[in-house]
């Protein structure tokens, strides 16, 4: 299998800004993780511990979700999916990052936040990561084959993953790549660096108060007419690729397509909106473009 559950400890925990905490893990197991190709927006599931109970029993070899869904709910713990800020593999150890979005605001806080609020350095958790030795790995969106022109938008729970891609880029990539990275967090503070491709441009979007996703549907001249409302569809979540359709539309992936690419996460209804004017109205290329929906407004998500 290309990802296998693993343990992880935490080393070290930071305080980024008002609404992002770092925390960097490791351990013995964690030897066995890595990937030979740029992490991107590589997808990991976490699996935090019930309040009082040990973590899950998962063999570390055979169907791992399969094992965890069959244990009771009260010892399974809460499984939730990330990606990666940063994955460093050294000759002794490997270390891996996850930027948490602490969700301070009422109605938003969830499991994963409250969590990482709390944790402590010592503190483990289970995380399904890609295997060092695996042939294939998965869980990656972001491919921009030979466009030149990258655009980049989410709100603040896509900016660990935004940060990945445009820092993968500026090491991997050559120097005539351009276009813009656009970030829509809770407010000023929470704006952090990133190592950018001289090329793309990053726009901050502190939204001090304005409603979720506002900032962004002006920065990508989505006008008025096109703001309805999402009919509500339970916890089902937008997520368009050019290699998947999650309302099963035709794909035709083309990697040798030049052109603009787009790259959009975060809240699914924002996510909706925005695909609809791209795709529907604009008539931008299916083929271009990755709409992914992190969470939902409303919505206890699970996995």
């Amino acid at each position: 299998m290309a990802f296998l559950p693993v343990t992880a400890c935490v080393e070290s925990i930071e305080q980024l800004s008002p609404n992002f905490i770092r925390i960097v893990f490791s351990g013995p197991e964690m030897r066995t993780v890595g990937s030979h190709k740029p992490v991107f927006d590589q997808r990991i599931k976490l699996i935090f511990p019930n309040p009082g109970k040990d973590l899950p029993p998962l063999p570390a070899n055979g169907d791992w979700y399969a094992n965890w869904s069959a244990l009771p709910e009260d010892s399974r713990g809460v499984m939730r999916t990330y990606s990666i800020r940063s994955l460093n593999m050294g000759a002794h150890a490997t270390t891996l990052t996850v930027d948490f979005v602490l969700h301070t605001a009422p109605g938003f806080t969830g499991p994963a936040a409250t969590w990482a609020a709390n944790a402590q350095v010592g503190d483990k958790l289970l995380i399904i990561a890609p295997r060092l030795d695996a042939e294939s790995m998965g869980g990656i969106e972001f491919d921009h084959g030979n466009a030149q022109c990258i655009v980049l938008a989410g709100d603040e729970t896509a900016a660990p993953a935004i940060a990945r891609i445009l820092e993968d880029l500026a090491a991997n990539s050559d120097s005539s790549l351009t276009g813009t990275a656009l970030i829509e967090v809770p407010e000023k503070a929470d704006i952090l660096p990133i190592a950018a491709p001289a090329g793309i441009q990053v726009k901050w979007l502190p939204r001090q108060g304005r409603n979720h996703g506002e900032l962004l549907f002006e920065s990508l001249g989505i006008t008025a007419k096109h703001l309805t409302a999402t009919p509500a569809d339970g916890d089902t979540l937008v997520w368009e690729t050019p290699a998947f359709s999650a309302t099963g539309e035709p794909v035709s992936s083309d990697s040798t397509a030049r052109g603009e690419y787009y790259w959009i996460a975060g809240e699914s209804g924002v996510v909706t909106t925005i695909r609809r004017s791209l795709i529907k109205d604009k008539g931008l290329d299916r083929s271009r473009v990755a709409f992914m929906g992190y969470w939902k407004r409303g919505v206890a998500m699970r996995g």
